[in-house]
């Protein structure tokens, strides 16, 4: 972790600015309907399991689409939304492309801020990744190969997966994550305690550095693609090279892909498309 949450010394209206993500495309309403729409489509072209409970709550559920055989690659996907916004409804529709490839997928629910605490978001992600590590080979996957992915507060929920010293509380191995690619991550969440987002995640210096992927990194790290948009803003596109370059400072594999052409939120539709260079990286992670 950077020891200076603010190492470019802008001012709290510029974090505001560069952090807010709506703000950085014109209009972001047409991806997000593109995310439920060709999610409808892929929960007609693939057969699946919707709505499979990984805890108590009605909002702990995963979708899951299996893989056409068993001992398949497991995609983990865990959607954005600045962690009050977007379902796991919302979130399918890589499913078709991952099938075809061989894949079984799951796309994770959880609850939203500000009803729901960062801390209980992380957990409940936490337990998903434990219920598929135990359940999914009767959805033809092998637990010992999940690779964990999520776009912008998914990638940083991905990263608090990557995070070491909570495996033995939830029952899974340290090697649970076998690969995995955060996109449009968050991983150091310091700068957004003065911002408008603060309002719904409720941080103070404590629980930002203790959330934060980048201050959690694990004691041995799997290979990581990290992923971010050539229109994303400044601090997007930072947050992802500190976090890869700190990766990297431990002698884990990690490599990162700048998505020509792509914003904050279009760069989810690679994961449509086979000969993307996002979902060829992440298929080479996942040995498909």
């Amino acid at each position: 972790m950077h020891p200076d949450p603010n190492p470019l010394g802008y001012t709290l209206e510029e974090f505001d600015r560069l952090y807010n993500a709506r703000a950085s495309v014109p209009d972001c309403m047409p991806f997000l309907e593109e995310y439920a729409d060709y999610s409808a489509q892929a929960r007609a072209q693939v057969p699946g399991s919707l709505a499979v409970p990984y805890g108590s709550h009605p909002d702990e559920i995963l979708d899951i689409f299996p893989a056409p055989a068993a001992g398949a690659p497991v995609y983990f996907f865990i959607h954005g939304g600045y962690w009050r916004a977007l379902a796991s409804s919302d979130s399918q529709f890589m499913a078709p492309a991952f099938h075809a490839a061989g894949a079984t997928v799951v796309a994770v629910n959880y609850s939203l801020a500000p009803q729901a605490s960062l801390e209980r978001i992380v957990d409940q992600c936490r337990r998903a990744l434990a219920w598929v590590h135990a359940h999914i080979a009767q959805y033809n996957g092998d637990p010992a190969r999940i690779h964990v992915s999520g776009s912008s507060a998914g990638g940083h929920l991905a990263g608090m997966l990557l995070a070491g010293g909570w495996h033995q509380a939830y029952g899974v191995p340290a090697s649970v994550v076998q690969s995995a690619s955060p996109i449009s991550g968050l991983f150091d969440l310091r700068p957004l305690v003065g911002t408008h987002i603060n309002s719904w995640i409720n941080l103070d210096a404590d629980s930002a550095r203790r959330l934060s992927p980048s201050a959690a990194l694990p004691a041995a790290g799997c290979p990581i693609l990290v992923a971010w948009g050539e229109h994303e803003t400044s601090e997007f596109k930072r947050q992802s090279l500190d976090y890869l370059q700190e990766w990297r400072d431990l002698g884990f594999p990690g490599s990162g892909l700048e998505v020509a052409g792509a914003n904050h939120f279009n760069i989810l539709m690679q994961l449509r498309d086979p000969d993307s260079a996002l979902a060829r990286g992440t298929f080479e992670l996942m040995g498909l």
